[in-house]
Formats: structure tokens, C-alpha cells, sequence
């Protein structure tokens, strides 16, 4: 097994499931999915504009940047609180939000289990089978969900093969020793698509495999750390427009910048703490790339937040799509919203409160 020294913690379960129409059954492009529930987030509901940011009354940004009166009710109300686009962009910064967990698509389950616990290490923290949707899922990490970055992986009955595309680039792990880990998937069949060694125009040991339906994994040798799964890589067509809209939409920090020249790309990365304790997201910019095939296999991110309301307010006013309005799901009550960056890329956010209570 990988000699990663994750955070001891109890597993506890968790609720999120992932469904998918017939369509996304097929395995056809992207575009054509319609999620019926997608990581514990019911996609079907709306919810009233009229909802209110908080427990007090405040007051609600309309589209047509005025503000209304809402009461705890969701009732309008005169208050003396104004939620000025000013005042949303300040919240987002102090909004309590981690990374939760990755979604994406894979043919043969059992195969990814197996090669994701023993070549990359990590644990099979839950798994279901949805029969009446003709799906199945399964949960991986280093340690439990109401605290670490987790892979959700998800199996659509009778799909074997999706297609990655060219716009998600890879997967990030922390080891303690990357050319032992590379002899151990050699060893197990791995296919090792580069040799371990320093990064070009760095000192920190890689190296790059990839699972069995070619989703890539960069191996980082690092020390301990509470958060092995580390990295999500992403192709964006317009670096500074995505920094600004992670910034002040995400309430990300831009925690280092690189451009390499020589290879003609820059990469940012972003995230909610330094990177040898969390998570973080890693955009890529190649020179003169503005567009990308997503393909049909990469899903989604789930971010933690204290609000979807006030989330999907800012994601509004930075110029990023809402695809679900803010709102509880239908059954479970967890209140979520999701969103596409201005690349196309999706986000789910969800209610910290209500996510630890379905993990209880």
C-alpha cells in the first residue's frame, strides 16, 4: 500500500447519491446529461427568489440589481440591512467553505476500487447500489467525509467506457516516497505514463499514472499531511478571468501563480488553506487554448458553504451561470445550489450545517 499518513478519524456515512436520466446512462456528450440527483443534491426543485440570506431580516439583490425586503419567513419586510453587491462579495470572504468531495464517471467499478485501494492507497469508505436507476456508487478517501476531500465515483449500469476529453487534466496525490508507489502499480499493472522525477523548473519529485479509464493521477512526494488527495486539475481558456471569478465568487485564495515560457502555459493554483493541508484547485492555461472538450466522464466539485443563498447570489453578480437555484431538496431538506464557471466547468455548493447532519 502507498505510505501516505492521512488524519485518523472515524468513518462516518454519508447521504450523497448521483443519478443520472437515460440519457447519461448512454454515455453521450456532456451537454446531454440531466442529473436527477447529483451528489446528494436533488437537481428538479426550485426555490422562490424570495428566500432570505439569513435567520434576521435582510434584504435580497433581484436581477435587476435592486434590493427587496425578506423576512426570516421569506416574506418581504422592510430592514434596515441592505445586501448590497458590496456586502455579498465581503461575505463570500468570510463564508466557512471547504472542498467536500470530486464527482466523476467510471466503467467498471469493482476494477476502480481495487486499483484505487491498493495502488493509490486509499479507503473504501461507503458503497450503494440504486437498482431502480440503474446505478451504483462508491465513496474513496484518506480519511471520513465530514473532513477530508473525498473521490465520489459512479457507475452507470451497462456504460463501460466514457470519454475524459481534453479539458480536466489530473488528480493529485501526496506520498511520502513517489518511486516506491510507482513500483507498486507497475507491479499491480499500472500503466505509469511518466518516470518519477523533479517537476521541470522545480525540485519536488512526480510522476503521472493513470487508473483504468485513464483519468490521470500526479503523485507529489511530500511529507504528512491531513489531505493526501490534494489537487484537481483543470484546462481553462482565460487564466485571469478564472482567477478573479474564484476569488470573488469561490471566496478561493490565489496561493501561487507559475508561468513556464519554455512549455507555453501558466498555472494558478487556488484554494481555501496552503497546499500541504488542503485541498486545492490547479488551473491551467496553454497559450492561445481558449476552448476545450469536457467529454462526457469529469462531473463536478462540491464546496461547503454556511449559505447557498448568499453563494448564489455572488456567483451571480461575478458572471457565473446558476443551474439550480438555491434551495432544500425534496425528502432530505439539504439546502444546495450549483453553478458553472465561465468555462462551463460545474460547482455544487451545500449547506454546512445540513451536511453534517446527514452524515449523523
Amino acid at each position: 500500500m502507498v505510505g501516505i499518513i492521512p488524519m485518523a478519524s472515524s468513518i462516518r456515512p454519508s447521504l450523497s447519491t448521483l443519478r443520472f436520466a437515460g440519457a447519461s446512462r448512454l454515455g453521450l456528450s456532456l451537454a446531454s446529461f440531466t442529473p436527477r440527483r447529483l451528489a446528494c443534491f436533488h437537481l428538479a426543485s426550485a426555490v422562490p427568489q424570495s428566500q432570505s440570506f439569513g435567520l434576521k431580516a435582510s434584504k435580497l439583490l433581484r436581477g435587476d440589481g435592486k434590493t427587496i425586503g425578506v423576512a426570516a419567513g421569506g416574506n418581504a419586510a422592510q430592514a434596515s440591512t441592505t445586501a448590497t453587491p458590496e456586502n455579498v462579495l465581503e461575505w463570500v470572504k468570510q463564508d466557512k467553505r471547504r472542498l467536500l468531495h470530486v464527482v466523476y464517471r467510471v466503467g467498471d467499478l469493482d476494477r476502480t476500487i481495487k486499483f484505487y485501494t491498493e495502488c493509490l492507497g486509499m479507503k473504501l469508505l461507503r458503497k450503494r447500489d440504486i437498482p431502480e436507476e440503474r446505478y451504483t456508487n462508491a465513496f474513496l478517501g484518506y480519511g471520513p467525509e465530514d473532513s477530508h476531500f473525498v473521490i465520489e465515483l459512479t457507475y452507470n449500469y451497462g456504460v463501460d467506457k466514457y470519454d475524459i476529453g481534453t479539458a480536466f487534466g489530473h488528480f493529485g496525490i501526496a506520498v511520502d516516497d513517489v518511486a516506491k508507489t510507482v513500483e507498486l502499480i507497475k507491479a499491480k499493472g499500472g500503466k505509469v505514463t511518466r518516470e518519477p522525477g523533479p517537476v521541470k523548473g522545480g525540485n519536488t519529485v512526480i510522476a503521472f499514472v493513470e487508473d483504468p479509464d485513464g483519468y490521470k493521477f500526479e503523485l507529489l512526494e511530500r511529507g504528512p499531511t491531513p489531505e493526501p488527495l490534494c489537487q484537481v486539475m483543470l484546462r481553462v481558456g482565460d487564466l485571469d478571468r478564472s482567477i478573479t471569478f474564484y476569488e470573488k465568487a469561490f471566496g478561493m485564495e490565489l496561493l501561487r501563480k507559475r508561468d513556464n515560457p519554455e512549455y507555453k502555459y501558466t498555472i494558478a493554483m487556488l484554494g481555501y488553506g496552503p497546499e500541504d493541508k488542503n485541498a486545492v484547485l490547479e488551473l491551467t492555461y496553454n497559450y492561445g487554448v481558449t476552448e476545450y472538450d469536457k467529454g462526457n466522464a469529469y462531473a463536478q466539485i462540491a464546496v461547503g458553504t454556511d449559505d447557498v443563498y448568499k453563494t448564489a447570489e455572488a456567483i451571480k453578480l461575478c458572471g457565473g451561470k446558476i443551474t439550480r437555484e438555491p434551495g432544500p431538496l425534496p425528502g432530505i431538506n439539504t439546502k444546495i445550489t450549483a453553478c458553472l464557471d465561465p468555462d462551463g466547468w460545474k460547482s455544487v455548493f451545500v449547506d454546512n450545517v445540513d451536511f453534517l447532519k446527514e452524515l449523523e
